[in-house]
């Protein structure tokens, strides 16, 4: 018999923790780019506005990430490890902010950003081969 994957308290019971995870670390790194970037392009916005908005930005991105991490977390009854959830976050980081900088920024990543960015999800791909949390492990996976 296939062990149960426990999900966090509050988690609807279709929808796997590690879309969660994935989801809401997407959201929150959407929120972290606006705080780190957007102001570069505000040539009118002085420096201590720069920094206030960019705090009132951030306040989200804490509340989807720690939740996001803590819920995907092993210790939590994630499929994930701690180097594990780093390694992806600065993946979505790299994707988010890759749509931010086209978008937003209207500038193009040349080559060797993009050379250097594939190198970063390539390093996701290894992180997470054959080291599968034991919630994980227990479930087959899923």
């Amino acid at each position: 018999m296939r062990a149960r994957v426990r999900y966090p308290r509050g988690m609807p019971n279709g929808v796997p923790v590690w879309v969660w995870t994935v989801g809401l670390l997407v959201l929150s790194n959407a929120f972290m780019t606006f705080a780190w970037y957007y102001h570069v392009k505000q040539k009118a916005w002085t420096l201590a506005a720069a920094i206030l908005v960019s705090w009132l930005i951030a306040l989200p991105e804490y509340i989807l990430q720690v939740p996001a991490n803590r819920m995907g977390h092993v210790d939590h009854g994630g499929p994930f490890t701690l180097p594990q959830l780093k390694i992806m976050q600065e993946a979505i980081t790299l994707a988010v902010f890759t749509v931010f900088t086209i978008t937003v920024a209207k500038e193009r990543p040349t080559w060797n950003d993009l050379v250097a960015m594939l190198l970063i999800f390539a390093a996701v791909a290894v992180s997470m081969m054959g080291r599968m949390g034991p919630q994980s492990a227990a479930a087959g996976g899923h």
